[in-house]
């Protein structure tokens, strides 16, 4: 996809390719890049980069069993079977998460419409997918970390500005917003947390420990 306005940040793209961002991260990360050719091509210069520092750091010793024990794990472990690449509205690096596309989400409904299924945490990280229904505003909120919020399916609006398919979101701890789907078309987002939202309405806040949000 060449029309995605909102892309990745290059430290975001360089923690991925260093293999440095937790599996909620990384995740997002790597679905926004199937979607988008800039963020591709920038990654394979980071990763070009990686490469050749790797070929100029001095090697490290290794135990005398480390063959053996890297053998052993390979002979245990099922091979990934073949994924053709997607032509749903999920990439192919969620596919494999969900185990499938729209249609095999297990969908928990969060309450005026909106749904979210969990998908992945590591330590105060998680990946979820959220349903919005066409012109339905989310409640608004605060973070108290890093969100990701990728756009899959429809668009939103915000103060930030318009996010259709393929389009990142990037908010912090400055990012008070009310995320609202467009007209016309639900819409479907991955996102990524590593700290609870700040909701600004009560009710809100009293439901927050029941969905994990």
């Amino acid at each position: 996809m060449n029309n995605i306005r909102h892309t990745v940040p290059d430290d975001l793209l360089m923690g991925y390719a260093a293999g440095a961002l937790p599996q909620p991260f990384d995740l997002v990360v790597a679905t926004h890049v199937s979607l988008s050719d800039d963020a591709r091509a920038r990654l394979a210069g980071f990763e070009a980069v990686g490469g050749a520092v790797l070929e100029e750091m001095e090697g490290a010793a290794l135990a005398d069993d480390s063959f053996d024990r890297t053998l052993a794990r390979i002979a245990g472990k099922a091979p990934e079977p073949y994924r053709a690449p997607s032509r749903g509205i999920f990439p192919t690096p969620l596919q494999r998460v969900v185990g499938g596309d729209e249609g095999a989400v297990k969908w928990k409904s969060i309450g005026m419409g909106a749904r979210q299924a969990l998908l992945c945490s590591e330590g105060e990280a998680t990946a979820r997918l959220i349903f919005i229904p066409a012109g339905q505003a989310m409640p608004q909120h605060s973070h108290r970390g890093m969100e990701l919020t990728l756009v899959l399916k429809g668009a939103f609006r915000d103060d930030g500005g318009l996010y259709a398919r393929g389009d990142l979101e990037v908010a912090n701890e400055e990012v008070d917003h009310t995320p609202t789907a467009e007209p016309g078309e639900d819409c479907i987002c991955l996102i990524a947390t590593d700290g609870r939202l700040k909701f600004t309405r009560l009710l809100p806040r009293i439901a927050q420990p029941f969905f994990g949000i």
